[in-house]
């Protein structure tokens, strides 16, 4: 729309000044004309009359020109504000993007969690039988990988459907997911927008996806990671600030050692 504007503006100041471009040229033609038609211009009255009609036109083309001027000022005048204007919607585009209110499209990582079969056996020698809350997917599991995303230079994250702002609270309720006023059951779905590279070696030197993946190896909790491109939606929820509140109960979290460790 900016651009639109300024392509219009420029337009229709361009053609003011062309227009007096050809009304000089006309006019100075017209006077040719009727000063040649039927007189010598030879004859000394004739280049008397001639004298004045320069002299005139001198005068009026200074006046022209000074009127060219002024309109050729007007365009640069306008082409500067627009231009400002430009930069005003610039930077609101950049920063609607920051806040997710636009649409992200490009190249992304996708992460997906979900929880152990309810019979799982320990699938390493050594390793405990597990407690039902190590087959599980832990509100601090989701809260890793999206910290590590974003850590990783995600331009945009989305759990499941949902775009996630700054103010998104991501809560679990035993084994459901509930995020910005919806229930989700697993598996659970992480998207992020970014260089894919870089988001995999976050995930990969978070301490506590570390602690997520022996629980995954030692059990069976499910993990998967692919790269491919994603649309991201536009955050379209409220964006005032609300306040959590954690329930602690015994739940393996990120602060948990690793398995075999006291």
């Amino acid at each position: 729309m900016g651009k639109s504007r300024r392509t219009r503006a420029r337009t229709v100041a361009l053609r003011a000044a062309t227009a007096l471009v050809f009304a000089l040229a006309g006019f100075l033609f017209q006077v040719s004309s009727s000063t040649a038609a039927g007189t010598d211009l030879r004859n000394d009255g004739a280049l008397l009359r001639m004298s004045d009609l320069v002299r005139h036109e001198d005068e009026r083309n200074e006046e022209l020109e000074s009127r060219i001027a002024e309109v050729s000022a007007q365009v640069d005048e306008l082409s500067a504000r627009q231009g400002g204007e430009a930069g005003r919607e610039e930077e609101l585009d950049r920063l609607e993007r920051l806040a997710g209110a636009r649409e992200l499209a490009g190249a992304a990582l996708t992460v997906t969690l979900d929880d152990a079969p309810v019979d799982a056996r320990p699938l390493l020698p050594g390793v405990p039988d597990p407690r039902p809350n190590d087959l599980v997917v832990h509100q601090q599991d989701i809260q890793a990988v999206v910290n590590a995303l974003w850590a990783g230079g995600a331009e945009g994250v989305q759990v499941m459907d949902q775009r996630l702002i700054s103010t998104s609270a991501v809560r679990c309720v035993g084994n459901t997911l509930i995020l910005q006023g919806r229930v989700y059951s697993p598996p659970y779905v992480i998207t992020a927008v970014g260089d894919p590279a870089r988001l995999r070696d976050a995930l990969e030197t978070t301490p506590a996806i570390r602690t997520y993946r022996e629980y995954v190896d030692a059990y069976g909790l499910g993990w998967q990671v692919s790269e491919g491109e994603a649309t991201l939606p536009a955050y379209s929820g409220p964006m005032e600030l609300t306040a959590t509140e954690r329930v602690d109960g015994r739940e393996r979290d990120a602060t948990d050692a690793p398995l075999g460790t006291d």
